[in-house]
């Protein structure tokens, strides 16, 4: 007979095999239209791999559209986006965290109740401010929106983490001689590096797949960024479901490769970060 902790392994490997499943099958799916030639979006073929797979779509991304741009773009906006989240949030935290001074309280209270609301309230204010700094249709306007409602969780992430290193520890620097700055640079930083990639996780998912403020600033084809290129596939009308699946397989990409190569500093950066003052 099973043993009654074997039954419940298998039972709950049962549930999460169950539950990766749902999970894979659209992704797959993707794929799948991605590999049927024409604009095939329902077959009644219920094989990953059709019969007569191509990879016409995805040659065509590269051949007939200007895929490699629109790749160009989003890797420099979230690029530019993740470089200014991480210094801005890694000197933001550290001074809520280590000073005391008028108003504090009061700030960390507004950064939090930033994140009540969704960053979608945001769109019309930072609209204007955009547009009344001449920065319509630029990626440095992109770059204020996105920095803008990334910075505030960027923050409060890097706030609590600076809580858990101990104040000791720069103290014996300065102690050596080493100024703040030099504490901060040498000592804080490299202990303070899963809550920095943390940041710079979220910082670059920020760009990488944001549609709706990219759509307002944006105007210039050749300035889009990749969901701004794959949206364009869609017509009111007809839709190119083979490139469409194509380039969404091809954007998922990066942030695959992004989060297999941080994965071992996900788990602690947001647990050690998640303390209270």
């Amino acid at each position: 007979m099973v043993s009654e902790p074997k039954r419940i392994t298998f039972l709950r490997h049962a549930v999460l095999l169950l539950f990766v499943a749902i999970s894979v099958y659209p992704a797959l799916n993707v794929l799948s239209i991605s590999l049927r030639p024409g604009d095939q979006l329902k077959t009644t073929d219920l094989s990953i791999i059709p019969d007569n797979w191509t990879f016409d779509s995805y040659i065509a991304l590269f051949t007939e559209q200007p895929f490699l741009r629109w790749l160009a773009n989003s890797l420099l906006v979230s690029f530019a986006v993740t470089v200014t989240g991480v210094a801005l949030a890694a000197m933001g935290g550290y001074a809520l965290s280590r000073f005391r001074f008028v108003g504090r309280q009061a700030l960390m209270l507004s950064i939090l109740t930033t994140q009540m609301f969704p960053a979608t309230m945001l769109l019309l204010p930072l609209y204007i401010l955009v547009a009344k700094l001449n920065l319509m249709n630029t990626f440095l306007g992109l770059l204020v929106f996105y920095v803008s409602t990334a910075l505030p969780f960027c923050v409060w992430q890097m706030k609590g983490f600076y809580d858990t290193i101990s104040p000791s520890l720069e103290e014996a620097a300065r102690v050596d001689g080493c100024s703040r700055m030099v504490a901060f640079r040498r000592v804080i930083l490299p202990l303070a590096a899963p809550g920095l990639v943390i940041t710079a996780l979220f910082s670059f998912m920020t760009a990488w797949s944001e549609y709706i403020v990219a759509a307002q600033v944006l105007q210039d084809r050749d300035m889009f960024t990749l969901p701004l290129g794959v949206k364009s596939f869609q017509a009111s009308m007809s839709t190119q479901w083979g490139l469409y699946a194509a380039a969404a397989i091809l954007v998922s990409v990066p942030v695959v490769i992004v989060f297999i190569v941080l994965s071992k500093y996900l788990v602690s950066g947001m647990t050690v970060g998640a303390v209270k003052e």
